[in-house]
């Protein structure tokens, strides 16, 4: 039986170390236990997750380029597999499918109409390379999708038989800013098994921590050895030179009343002016999960079909209710999703609904940046004792 996310280890492991060709065995020891490995590999000239079979298909020599609007692939100086921070892709594309049919039916011969539910057994996926930032957007998503009293089917059988490697940053994106959010760059749960790729003194090396009893009994097809001194501080190394990198903060003190204080505030006039409601920001977003529900019928009216489809809260039908669009600017859209992610998410699932990826800022079109856009309202405030009135946009 597949073992349940609140399942793994809580307590520290002690690390130990595999090689790149070690790393190769570790993916053949997921194979024989029927797992369809996804990965980091080159394609559409990023670095994407898509079903990889052995190192040779990960991103080797290769890392990426970030900041506002921009993304580009740029070869390393050395042969490190996981020098990279992040691409377009997160993992919810894996458990929250963009399409999920809910349902199928066929006319009956004696004019009724009968139903069959979706019945397939989900799939078994070990993802590789996934990093602390994404561990905790799996993990905000779980609250979404697995507590209350109705959890949602299709995330919870996909979730509950995924095996998670986690890699831990060793290179931070000009857009991260994880360190902000307090979810990265170092792993400390929710994992199987978690990696750190080392470079020094000319040995390439994975340094490995244990998170779960089926992350051990994996590990334990793989020749591994315990890890040395250097081992333990060139990995140390490697996160804090992560953790230096950050291209972007964001002050997070008293973040979802600072918003509620200023939903009236000018600054969201100066966002709006750019911002084209394109919804890339929700699509490459590790965390965002709005859908809607389409029904399909074949031209005989003899059967029907019900999907469920990835939306975002920036297309102007996601607001539509009997009389009107809701939110119908791009002002309240914008205003929406940030506050939402920042604020009221908070109140929701006790938790951010931010991770401080980066992504929406690189794959912004117009690199709207989140992090500017709170420290503009921060910004705009009175000091705690100062004059009492509305703040004012220092930026208009």
């Amino acid at each position: 039986m597949d073992e349940a996310p609140e399942d793994r280890l809580q307590t520290k492991p002690t690390a130990v170390v595999i090689t790149l060709e070690g790393l190769g065995l570790l993916f053949e020891a997921l194979r024989r236990r029927e797992y369809r490995l996804v990965g980091p590999t080159l394609g559409d000239g990023a670095i994407v997750y898509r079903e990889i079979r052995s190192p040779a298909d990960l991103p080797q020599g290769w890392t990426d380029e970030q900041d506002g609007g921009t993304y580009r692939l740029k070869r390393r100086t050395d042969r490190a597999v996981f020098g990279y921070a992040v691409g377009p892709h997160s993992w919810k594309q894996f458990l929250f499918p963009p399409a999920t049919r809910l349902w199928q039916g066929r006319r009956t011969p004696g004019g009724g109409f009968e139903t069959q539910a979706e019945g397939e057994e989900p799939p078994r996926y070990a993802f590789i390379a996934v990093r602390a930032c994404e561990l905790h957007a799996i993990a905000i998503q779980d609250r979404v999708f697995m507590s209350g009293s109705h959890p949602d089917p299709t995330y919870r059988g996909r979730r509950e038989r995924a095996f998670i490697v986690a890699v831990n940053c060793g290179q931070a994106g000009g857009t991260c800013f994880c360190v902000s959010m307090k979810t990265g760059p170092k792993a400390t749960s929710g994992f199987d098994l978690a990696l750190t790729e080392t470079l020094e003194g000319g040995r390439h090396r994975f340094v490995v921590e244990v998170g779960s009893e089926r992350g051990a009994e994996v590990l334990g097809d793989v020749p591994h050895e315990a890890a040395d001194a250097d081992d333990l501080a060139s990995a140390a190394r490697a996160v804090e030179r992560a953790a230096a990198q950050m291209g972007r903060t964001m002050d997070t003190t008293g973040i979802k009343e600072l918003l509620y204080r200023n939903y009236e505030h000018p600054r969201w006039d100066h966002v709006a002016a750019r911002c084209l409601t394109c919804a890339n920001c929700t699509m490459v977003c590790p965390t965002c999960f709005c859908s809607t529900v389409e029904d399909t019928a074949d031209l005989t009216g003899e059967h029907a079909e019900r999907w469920r489809k990835w939306d975002s809260c920036f297309t102007l039908d996601h607001s539509y209710v009997h009389g009107g669009h809701v939110r119908p600017s791009a002002r309240s859209r914008y205003r929406q999703w940030m506050t939402h992610k920042l604020a009221t998410w908070i109140d929701q699932f006790g938790t951010s609904g931010c991770v401080g990826c980066g992504r929406c800022i690189t794959w912004c079109p117009v690199a709207i940046d989140i992090t500017e856009e709170v420290r503009a309202i921060r910004d705009s405030e009175p000091p705690p004792g100062g004059p009492a009135g509305e703040g004012h946009d220092a930026h208009d």
